[in-house]
C-alpha cells in the first residue's frame, strides 16, 4: 500500500505504477481521512496494490511513492 498526500498524487502513482513495475491488476485507490477530520483537504489517498508472487521490492516501492510526498506502509 503507498501513502500519498493527495487524489491527483494517488492517481498519477497508479498510472505510472504499471509502467513502472510492469504491474498488470489495476490498483485500487482509497480516500483515507485523518482520525477526527471531515475536511477533504486534511484526506491522505492510498494506493492499495497487490503483490502475491513478491514480484515488488519494497525500498524500490517506497522510493517511488516519495516522488509524489508518499511512502510505502506494510497493510
Amino acid at each position: 500500500m503507498l501513502v500519498l498526500p493527495d487524489r491527483d498524487a494517488a492517481e498519477e502513482v497508479a498510472e505510472a505504477l504499471g509502467e513502472r513495475f510492469g504491474i498488470d491488476e489495476e490498483p485500487r485507490l482509497v480516500r483515507d481521512a485523518l482520525a477526527g477530520e471531515d475536511d477533504a483537504e486534511d484526506a491522505q489517498w492510498l494506493v492499495v496494490l497487490h503483490d502475491d508472487a513478491q514480484r515488488l521490492d519494497p525500498g524500490e516501492l517506497d522510493e517511488f511513492a516519495s516522488r509524489w510526498d508518499g511512502w510505502r506502509e506494510e497493510p
